[in-house]
């Protein structure tokens, strides 16, 4: 049976095994000093060979920060985040910061604990999404005296920095295309309306359009799950029985739009003639379908990008080009929305 050392590792045995001094092991993993090309790599290869991994703490103590960046999103679970995450993670990679993720399920309390935990460790900045949050979360990041960027939207004042685009604007712009097409019954479908702000922006956009068009939203369809497309279906169903005459459902995502479009295949509607769809997202994943869902990109992984070069900035002393981003998406009228 084999035994473990549990005893951590200190610079004494990185030291040993390179053969030099402790402070110059210490000089070559903080990056610091003057140290010969040759002994720099002779101590890395003793540390990598030994799986000696630094202690930041006490490093942290000194400059009260350690090199994470606290990002909290609501879902891993759909498509939308990870790709947020991707562009997060391609600038911090060419960068001493690593990011690490709190999941809030789309629950402010939830989103409390997550805030209080990660700003314990004194992170050295702040990536979360979108702009409402509790009074409790907006004076921890009012205090937490590092940057904090908030993603995804722009539609209200954010504590620091912002990057994201305008809901409203998106679910305005994508309800004036639907009536420029024609279409003038339409139903709208969503998902977590309550607890997700963002969907929310849309869908009051959307409604603005649709006023000022002169036409009402005839039927609507919520539930409080996650995006599915099986829901997508049911839900479907459950406006078309309700509301046959529909000529156009938008919906909140394209999860479920997908899952709404294979319903209406199956069922034998002419699409986009008979009636059209529409998501929101722009989810790639989906581009195998049947037919190309209308939608829109939320310029997702461009998102996390741009979010990451603010709070690198800060970290190397410089200030951000722009703390305050909006982006501007654009809609794919795909196979499912008349031009």
């Amino acid at each position: 049976m084999t035994t473990h050392d549990h005893r951590p590792l200190t610079l004494r045995d990185v030291s040993e095994a390179a053969g030099v001094s402790e402070m110059t092991v210490s000089r070559v993993l903080r990056g610091k000093g003057d140290v010969s090309p040759d002994t720099r790599a002779r101590v890395l290869t003793a540390a990598k060979a030994l799986g000696y991994v630094p202690n930041k703490i006490a490093g942290a103590l000194a400059s009260q920060h350690v090199n994470l960046v606290a990002v909290i999103i609501p879902s891993m679970s759909n498509m939308v985040f990870p790709e947020v995450m991707t562009g997060i993670s391609k600038v911090l990679e060419d960068t001493d910061l690593q990011p690490v993720v709190g999941i809030t399920d789309y629950l402010p309390e939830k989103e409390e604990k997550v805030l209080y935990e990660m700003l314990s460790w004194r992170p050295s900045g702040v990536i979360i999404a979108g702009l409402e949050h509790s009074d409790a979360s907006r004076a921890m990041l009012r205090a937490a005296g590092i940057p904090v960027v908030e993603i995804m939207d722009t539609d209200g004042h954010p504590v620091d920095a912002m990057v994201g685009i305008s809901h409203r604007r998106a679910g305005r712009e994508m309800g004036q295309a639907i009536l420029a097409a024609g279409y003038r019954k339409i139903g709208f479908l969503g998902t977590k309306m309550p607890l997700d702000h963002r969907a929310r922006k849309r869908f009051e956009g959307f409604t603005q359009a649709m006023a000022k068009g002169g036409v009402e939203i005839e039927d609507q369809e919520f539930y409080s799950g996650g995006s599915a497309l099986a829901k997508g279906r049911e839900m479907t169903r459950a406006i078309l029985d309700r509301s046959p005459d529909l000529d156009f459902l938008y919906y909140s995502n394209d999860l479920i739009g997908a899952g709404g479009l294979l319903y209406l295949l199956e069922a034998g509607y002419d699409i986009p003639g008979q009636i059209g769809l529409a998501g929101f997202n722009g989810v790639e994943l989906l581009q195998g379908l049947p037919r190309k869902l209308a939608t829109m990109d939320a310029c997702r992984a461009e998102i996390g990008r741009r979010a990451a070069e603010i709070v690198a900035a800060y970290s190397r002393g410089e200030e951000p080009a722009e703390r305050a981003v909006e982006l501007t998406p654009t809609i794919s009228y795909g196979d499912t929305l008349r031009r």
